[in-house]
């Protein structure tokens, strides 16, 4: 809407020439301006004049006159004062009536503006518009003719020249200001003097001027959403004038700004009218000064619609002659050659239906051939009838004599050879199924006669050669190609004959999918073949068996229980055949299908264009398998090629079968899981080698992983470590238990076992490459520890050697190292378990020590193996065999250190130094208690030296010399034979030691009272360093003790011997003599 300066405007300043206003370019048409049209024609105000800007004010003071009193609007409202009228309270005397209020006066309903669409008047302004846009182009012309006669001629009251013929409003002056009702006179009088004479020239003035300016008119009236009924635009339009002038005040006491009243609606009207008036001035003068152009167009038109008539004239006459022209000559023509076109019509349609009777006859015949089962001739029967229904001449055959001079057409698209694309589709179909059966035999024949015909050996060495090749080892290379590369001369003849048959009748697709299908089922039935019977049980007879089941099909439940009990039956001889054959099979089966995919792509590259007939084919190739091609491929063996590809899909199909291989060997071997994971190391070795290298075999194949497979048989090798860790050690406390732990014969047998467990620390012993070598046949079971000597004394018995240190060695030693060797063994067959196997080889050795201590210096041995006591020579074969398995230690560190890697090295090197520790103080307990024991048994014999009387003169020495010298050469002589000459000197160093500190007081303790008795202690300590003088670490024992006896002082006369004493003695010597003690003290 537009602000309140715009909308409250007098007349003065609406008629005014020079009222400010913007200027429009055009001028818009309102559709609600017919709502005011009523209003100005029912003015009485209302005159030609006011559009000249002149209002008759003496007409315009009888009309307020004549009105007076009884307007509507003076009983309301009073008048405004600037009309002259007097207000209410000055009313005439004549008025006798009272003025009405605003309760008295009824409420008027309006009456709804019924709005039109303005898609009613798109017709009209189709119509119009065309002329409108002539007028305006005539305007542009002559607007410059009108600038120019207007150039001369000025206006006194407008600042600007004025265009009368354009409907464009002028603009008005900036200082205009508004102005009352009652400037109308004012201005009236300056433009005319006087109401009714007129100067001519002041009348001239006023044409030439020209209609009010649009200018004048607000501009509320030409937007294009103006409707009278909306409140606001009514407001504006009435310039907020009401009534009757209400009188409200603020609350503060000031009222606020009146709305201006009028005592009649007149005012308002006469400006409607006149703004309409304005509007109809400019467009009667628009439309004459473009009337004449109009005119003149219309008379051009005139002029065109005779010249058209001329022409049609003319146009009928020619059309006549020529009619006459046809009838004369065209039309006998044209019969004459419609006649030869009806001829060769007819002629032609001879020749179809000669081509259409020779189509069924070759027909009938092509059926006939595919009947007799001669598919090779019913094809190239069938290309030569596509060829005839196609019109089109055959290379290969010359024609039917009822055709040689006959026109071939193209009959593809006749009607009544419809059905007979049908039967070529279905006889294409039927030779496609004899060529696909002849295809996919020649292909399973092929992998079955591979499969009967492969070496099992040769293809278990290529899966070592290539497992070893993965580790980054060396393996021997093969002599000559694999066997599923070689014999392809005869299956690619097969297949040139059936894959050209198969692309001529279209069924390649139909051939290769039958073949995929059947691998997969050949895959499952080589499976299932390999497994034993679930029909009937190995331990029943036929007869039995069908007794129990009582006649009786077995169900698919019991047939699964029959055959998972066989399979748990299998020895593991009878098992690993088993594997070995599936697992040969089914890769195999696949290697040759895939050399059969490769070469199917070969020979369908040979396949040539067009149809060739069987007798024109070309000779099988006879270039080597796989060998790249020279020759050119043609289109139709990329096509044959593609649709191969895109069916048969070979990494899809060979995927397929492993996982469906692999899903049920899964099963087999989870039925025999307990079985698997109890086997020897030996056996278990070549399950696993087995079932790795068959993993391998079927990842190299397809590219997938076979995950469910290698879970599986992880799952039994962790079993099988624990099972293999109990059993060894069970194994090692059995024989250990029935140990002697006497010296025994270190045969070449057990030296064999030192010498790899050595050599393991640098490198892997062949020989424990055994278990690995699945194609070489199981080694016969040898029989471990029946190996025992007649004697346990060690006379005689062969040592074992670590570097320099020798060993006797006990069977416990024995049958510890045995066990590490299977522990190492294992190791080296399955590397990826080192850290596991290493685990419960410490556990081995740790039970090999705590059963040692158990049964020798817990004296367990008196009761396990019927020892009467442990004896010297039991704790000297102990510390051997503890010496011996330290020794070894070091070896199987860096064993497990090469085959563990740097990560799970470091924790598994300080558990073997732990377990080695525990050795060593293990033996020194031993060396400690041998000292001990004769320490004690030196302890008993100064005893007795105490009781002695040594005045008696003894010619010999006394027995507990005797006996003291007899003890400490047997225990020299047991350490000699089983301990290194630096463990003897450790042990016997203080050994002599413990004589020194017992026998030394025990002789400064003693008497002898004459030089007798002297001699006879003397006599005692020569005996001692004579029969132990030697040993290494004697030292200066005796010449301690002779000091001693020698620093006594004696009287020179002796008395007589003591025959008591003598006897006490000789009774002493006989009980230690018969002690079997002799060989050592008894714990």
């Amino acid at each position: 809407m537009y602000s309140n300066s715009g909308a409250r405007k007098s007349v003065d300043s609406l008629a005014s020439p020079t009222s400010p206003q913007s200027v429009r370019s055009e001028f818009p048409f309102h559709t609600a301006r017919h709502g005011s049209v009523s209003t100005r024609r029912g003015s009485a105000a209302s005159s030609i004049h006011s559009v000249g800007g002149a209002l008759d004010q003496g007409s315009w003071g009888g009309a307020v006159l004549e009105i007076g009193q009884n307007a509507i609007s003076t009983l309301l409202q009073p008048p405004i004062v600037r009309t002259g009228l007097l207000p209410h309270t000055t009313a005439p005397a004549s008025s006798a009536h009272k003025p009405p209020t605003a309760r008295d006066i009824p409420p008027v309903t309006l009456t709804t503006i019924q709005k039109v669409n303005p898609a009613e008047f798109e017709p009209y302004l189709k119509q119009v518009g065309a002329l409108y846009r002539q007028l305006q182009k005539v305007k542009e012309s002559e607007e410059e003719d009108i600038i120019h006669r207007n150039r001369g001629r000025g206006d006194e009251e407008l600042g600007e020249p004025f265009e009368p013929n354009r409907l464009q409003p002028s603009r008005r002056a900036p200082n205009s200001r508004r102005a009352s009702v009652s400037s109308i006179s004012s201005w009236t009088n300056i433009e005319a003097p006087s109401p009714v004479r007129r100067s001519s020239s002041n009348y001239t003035r006023k044409i030439a001027q020209g209609p009010p300016p649009l200018s004048t008119i607000p501009v509320v009236y030409f937007e294009e959403d103006f409707h009278l009924e909306n409140p606001r635009t009514f407001d504006v339009v009435s310039e907020r004038s009401e009534v009757i002038r209400q009188e409200e005040k603020g609350s503060n006491g000031n009222g606020t700004v009146p709305r201006k009243a009028l005592a009649t609606n007149a005012i308002l009207q006469e400006k409607l009218s006149w703004y309409m008036d304005t509007v109809e001035m400019h467009l009667i003068s628009s439309i004459s000064t473009a009337s004449t152009t109009f005119f003149s167009a219309l008379g051009s038109l005139k002029e065109l619609h005779t010249e058209a008539a001329e022409s049609v004239e003319r146009i009928k006459t020619l059309r006549q002659e020529l009619e006459g022209l046809d009838e004369e000559i065209v039309i006998s023509g044209l019969n004459t050659i419609q006649q030869r076109r009806r001829r060769e019509n007819v002629q032609q349609l001879h020749h179809a239906v000669l081509q259409l009777k020779e189509v069924v006859s070759q027909l009938a015949n092509c059926e006939s051939l595919v009947d007799s089962g001669d598919v090779d001739a019913a094809l190239d029967s069938i290309d030569s009838l596509e060829r005839l229904i196609a019109g089109e001449d055959d290379e290969f055959r010359p024609p039917a004599p009822a055709l040689r001079d006959v026109q071939l057409r193209d009959l593809r698209g006749a009607t009544a050879l419809q059905g007979v694309n049908d039967d070529m589709n279905i006889l294409r179909s039927r030779i496609g199924k004899a060529y696909e059966t002849k295809f996919v035999a020649s292909l399973m024949t092929d992998l079955k006669r591979h499969v009967e015909e492969v070496s099992t050996r040769e293809v278990l060495m290529r899966w070592s050669s290539a497992s070893v090749r993965a580790r980054g080892g060396r393996a021997r290379d093969p002599s000559a190609f694999p066997s599923y590369f070689s014999s392809t001369d005869v299956l690619r003849a097969q297949l040139i004959e059936s894959l050209a048959g198969l692309y001529r009748a279209k069924q390649i697709t139909v051939a290769v999918t039958a073949y995929r299908e059947s691998v997969i089922k050949e895959i499952r039935n080589l499976v299932k073949q390999g497994l034993p019977s679930s029909n009937d049980d190995d331990n029943m007879s036929v007869m039995s068996a069908s007794t129990a089941t009582g006649g009786r099909k077995l169900s698919q439940r019991e047939k699964s229980s029959i055959l998972a009990r066989n399979l748990r039956a299998l020895d593991p001889a009878d098992a690993e055949e088993l594997l070995v054959k599936i697992y040969v099979s089914v890769t195999e089966i696949l290697r040759r299908a895939s050399t059969q995919v490769k070469l199917m792509l070969d020979v369908a590259a040979s396949i040539e264009d067009g149809s060739i007939p069987s007798g024109l084919k070309s000779p099988p190739l006879k270039s080597p398998p796989m060998s790249p091609s020279v020759r050119r491929t043609s289109v139709a063996g990329l096509e044959a090629q593609e649709e191969i590809h895109k069916v048969l899909d070979l990494a899809a199909l060979l995927g397929n079968a492993v996982d469906i291989a692999q899903d049920k060997i899964v099963r087999v071997l989870r039925v025999r899981s307990e079985q698997s994971t109890h086997l020897d190391l030996v056996w278990f070795l070549r399950y696993f080698t087995l079932n790795l290298h068959f993993a391998n075999e079927c990842e190299s194949i397809s590219g997938r992983s076979g995950t469910q497979l290698k879970d599986e048989v992880n799952d039994h090798i962790k079993k099988f470590v624990q099972n293999h860790g109990d059993s060894e050690q069970q194994k090692l406390a059995q024989g250990m238990e029935s140990d002697q732990w006497g010296a025994i014969d270190f045969s070449e047998k057990h030296n064999a076992q030192l010498q790899r467990i050595m050599q393991c620390s640098t490198s892997d012993p062949p020989d424990w490459a055994v278990g690995t070598q699945i194609w070489v046949p199981h080694p016969d079971d040898e029989v471990n520890g029946n190996e025992k000597t007649a004697q346990n004394n060690g006379a005689g018995k062969s040592k074992a050697f670590i570097d320099s240190e020798s060993f006797v060695l006990p069977n416990s030693a024995i049958y510890c190292l045995e066990g590490m060797e299977n522990f190492l063994h294992l190791v080296v067959g399955i590397p990826s378990i080192t850290s596991d196997v290493a685990k419960s080889l410490m556990q081995y050795l740790r039970a090999f020590d705590s059963r040692c201590k158990q049964l020798i210096l817990g004296a367990g041995a008196t009761k396990s193996a019927g020892l009467k006591n442990i004896t010297t020579r039991h704790l000297a074969s102990s510390s051997q065999a503890l010496g011996f398995v330290a020794a070894l230690i070091p070896y199987v560190r860096e064993f497990i250190r090469r085959h563990a890697g740097s990560g799970a090295a470091a924790g598994l090197m300080t558990d073997f130094d732990k377990v080695k520790r525990d050795y060593q103080e293990h033996m020194q307990t031993i060396y400690d208690k041998l000292v001990e024991i004769m320490s004690g048994r030196a302890g008993t014999h100064a005893r007795t030296a105490r009781a002695i009387e040594w005045h008696t003169d003894l010619k010999s020495p006394h027995p507990y010399m005797e006996i003291l010298v007899k003890e400490s050469s047997l225990l020299h002589r047991n350490l000699v034979k089983h301990l290194s000459e630096d463990t003897v000197r450790m042990i016997m160093i203080p050994v002599f030691s413990s004589f020194k500190e017992q026998f030394g007081p025990a002789f400064q303790e003693a008497d002898p009272v004459t030089e007798a008795g002297r001699d006879s202690m003397l006599r005692d300590l020569e005996t001692f360093k004579a029969k132990l003088g030697h040993i290494d670490g004697f030292g200066d024992t005796s010449d301690y003790l002779a000091n001693i006896v020698k620093s006594k002082q004696v009287k020179s006369a002796s008395p007589p011997p003591s025959e008591t004493k003598g006897e006490d003695e000789k009774k002493e010597v006989g009980a230690e003599k018969g002690e079997e003690a002799n060989d050592g003290a008894e714990k």
